[in-house]
């Protein structure tokens, strides 16, 4: 009697572990499909470390998974339209200037959707991960090359990558969150 309640016991915490090893596995894979290339991104800069990368996108996601995004007026997205033609006109004689522009044009924008404020960037760009996590990294690599070194080609590869994030701002409806099977603004608009 004895072994067979020893081995019934040991049955079931085996089984407590599984589903509890398993049940973590499914949240991880969760966050992995709602933030896509974020979620590699913050796992990195976490050193590798996937239970504090995604303890912070849970938190991400607690503070800002709730957010509506605001519609724009019809006057508001033809300028703002129009602003983002004028910087990429831009970019052929000033590139830095373009960039500039561009960073202070996705903050502006994000705001106007909603998101928090352009001044504390990391924050705006945390909420703008929970919604668009395919197309965060543009703005981050553009809002770098601002406050960076880098020469012509790499603001020009920040300026055309941002351009994903601009276009799905500027859309007529909010979009969902971001799911990596989604891939509407990949290849189609370029800067």
């Amino acid at each position: 009697m004895t072994t067979v309640v020893i081995i019934v016991a040991v049955v079931l915490v085996a089984a407590l572990a599984f589903f509890l090893v398993r049940g973590r596995g499914t949240a991880g894979r969760g966050l992995r499909r709602r933030f896509g290339p974020e979620y590699d991104r913050v796992v990195a800069r976490h050193d590798g470390d996937t239970k504090a990368a995604e303890h912070e996108l849970s938190e991400r996601v607690k503070l800002h998974g709730s957010l509506s995004e605001r519609p724009l007026r019809p006057e508001a997205r033809e300028a703002y339209a129009r602003r983002w033609a004028e910087v990429q006109e831009q970019f052929i004689d000033s590139p830095r200037n373009a960039v500039v522009e561009a960073d202070a044009l996705l903050a502006q924008l994000a705001r106007d959707r909603g998101f928090p404020d352009g001044d504390r960037f990391e924050e705006q760009t945390a909420a703008l991960s929970v919604h668009h996590a395919e197309q965060v990294d543009g703005y981050r690599r553009v809002h770098t090359a601002v406050r960076g070194h880098g020469g012509t080609e790499e603001m020009r590869k920040a300026l055309v990558e941002s351009r994903a994030l601009f276009d799905v701002l500027l859309a007529d409806a909010p979009a969902e969150p971001a799911r990596t099977d989604r891939h509407e603004t990949k290849g189609g608009a370029a800067a």
